[in-house]
């Protein structure tokens, strides 16, 4: 008789890809402004390598998983990351050669531009794998270690480019390609019949005001991290002293996911409206704090709700759409994200 908790070792390694699968757009700030700088003599220009990377996402995504329906989704994964991880082989070539700019931009909008329909089937492929009634729990785990990817790849990115910007660079393509080598076979996450294939996901009111919401927490984010240095020039601090918010926003984030993984229940809408205010008052502390205190409380509070406001948005849309369209949602609230980085 099989162990009941024999399905832990197919979720472990989806656990595992979907931390390994965050590690190019978390190290691309610092990787992508290390490989600019030999080649533009400004670190600046890395910015064009980021923009061309989420433009590309947002592009991409609903036509990309539209066309992966009529595959199984876990092979189809694979090839999407397999694209993204030749895209990223192309970029660290190229730096090597000292190759033209635009061609090393264009290599990061090839590797943004199957992201949103990657990150959609990597987070449809997890309803195979727990039932619902688990589901905030594995969501609050994977926000957890998506939070730990994004302290650790800048670390791990800046470390290594004090080295050489190329070894940033193949860091990113050998982690990136994690999902590959670590996705679980799955016999139930096959193609979804003709018929489901040819129905289309109806963007309801309800749809899009979660996506709204998504992508409005993403852009309460961004401001905090990409403003890091400029809050800490403005009160009179080293630059350096620029990534202080962001780890206390990382620190809180990734609290509130072990929370939200011990919790392991689906909050009260009055819940989720707290949440939101919450983020509204850090947000205003961060905007018109006056003090290095009230900019890190502000942080503080952003990320205390981040991990189970991000689960919420995840499993309020699992709830909206049928089966064959949860890849489409998710990579709809990957967009929605992106446009709030934009």
């Amino acid at each position: 008789r099989a162990p009941a908790r024999r399905p832990d070792g197919p979720l472990l390694r989806w656990f595992g890809s979907y931390g390994t699968f965050a590690v190019p757009q978390a190290a691309a700030p610092i990787a992508f402004s290390l490989i600019a700088l030999p080649l533009t003599g400004s670190a600046s220009s890395g910015a064009a390598m980021m923009l061309a990377m989420t433009v590309a996402q947002v592009i991409g995504a609903v036509p990309i998983t539209r066309f992966g329906r009529r595959f199984p989704p876990i092979p189809f994964l694979r090839a999407l990351i397999g694209l993204r991880t030749l895209a990223l082989v192309g970029i660290a070539v190229l730096a090597g050669l000292g190759a033209p700019f635009p061609l090393v931009v264009a290599g990061a909008a090839l590797a943004g531009l199957v992201n949103g329909a990657a990150y959609g089937n990597l987070r449809a492929v997890l309803n195979h794998l727990v039932p619902s009634a688990r589901l905030p729990r594995a969501l609050g785990v994977a926000a957890t270690l998506n939070e730990v990817t994004f302290v650790t790849s800048p670390v791990l990115a800046a470390a290594l480019g004090s080295i050489s910007p190329q070894a940033a660079a193949w860091a990113m393509v050998l982690l990136g390609m994690g999902p590959v080598l670590l996705l679980p076979r799955i016999a139930t996450a096959t193609a979804p019949g003709p018929e489901q294939r040819r129905s289309r996901l109806r963007l309801t009111p309800m749809i899009l005001l979660w996506l709204v919401c998504g992508g409005a927490r993403a852009a309460s984010i961004s401001a905090i991290e990409i403003g890091a240095v400029s809050l800490a020039v403005g009160f009179g601090l080293p630059a350096a002293w620029g990534v202080l918010f962001p780890v206390a926003l990382c620190v809180t984030s990734i609290l509130g996911g072990i929370w939200v993984s011990i919790h392991n229940r689906m909050p009260r809408r009055r819940t989720v409206l707290a949440w939101l205010a919450v983020t509204a008052l850090g947000v205003a502390a961060v905007g018109f704090g006056h003090s290095v205190t009230a900019t890190v409380i502000g942080a503080l509070l952003v990320g205390a709700v981040l991990a189970p406001l991000s689960t919420f948005y995840s499993l309020v849309l699992d709830t909206l759409v049928a089966p064959e369209h949860r890849a489409e949602v998710f990579a709809q609230l990957r967009t929605a994200n992106a446009l709030g980085i934009i």
